[in-house]
């Protein structure tokens, strides 16, 4: 099976290529002979953990998986839209699950004094230490001010708990107005979603399936 039938995950904040929707994807495309291939973006390290060297990491991942389509969740959403930046029209299509879109200044807010501090690691089960300079670099991150230069499929739950629907509906909006979304690009409003999208693997299934398709 060549490289061509990859699809490139990207995971969230405080997450780990090992988590749920990694799982969820390949049990439902590996049988068709897709490859989900996933890399670690907890770098250098979560204590130290910082945007510009997640987007370099995946795009390590992606000269080396060629993948057909990069599925980003959460803050990965934000990394797989750097990735698009970075590689123009060569960038395969994208799916995002659950962006953080906008968060501008919410990166930074309401955040505990001091240099470092916890946060609850999914994929380690356990709290564990990161610093604030990452929430400082986020709060400076704009890749989601203008729309991909690639067909781009969102998947957004009504009732997600950690981004607000109505600000990624509003983010949506603002690239529709642009008139820079590409045509074919989606917007899958799933009614009572939450942030994991856990789920709505049928719906997030469809957002892949019409990225490829394409």
């Amino acid at each position: 099976m060549g490289a061509v039938t990859a699809l490139l995950y990207l995971h969230g904040l405080a997450s780990s290529p090992k988590g749920r929707k990694r799982a969820m994807l390949e049990k439902r495309f590996e049988a068709d002979g897709w490859k989900v291939v996933a890399p670690d973006l907890n770098v250098p390290s979560f204590l130290e953990l910082s945007f510009a060297e997640m987007c370099a990491e995946a795009f390590v991942t992606f000269a080396e998986a060629k993948p057909r389509v990069v599925v980003g969740s959460s803050l990965g959403a934000l990394v797989a839209l750097a990735l698009a930046d970075m590689l123009r029209s060569a960038s395969p299509p994208l799916v995002l699950l659950a962006p953080a879109l906008g968060f501008g200044e919410r990166w930074k807010a309401k955040l505990p004094e001091g240099d470092a501090f916890e946060l609850f690691h999914h994929g380690e089960g356990r709290p564990l230490p990161i610093h604030r300079a990452f929430f400082e670099e986020m709060s400076r991150v704009d890749v989601d001010e203008e729309p991909p230069p690639v067909p781009v499929s969102i998947v957004m739950g009504t009732r997600d708990e950690s981004v607000p629907f109505e600000q990624v509906a509003e983010r949506w909006a603002r690239w529709e107005r642009s008139g820079h979304l590409v045509p074919g690009s989606r917007f899958h409003r799933v009614e009572g979603g939450d942030h994991g999208l856990i789920e709505s693997g049928d719906e997030i299934e469809r957002a892949v399936r019409e990225r490829l398709a394409r």
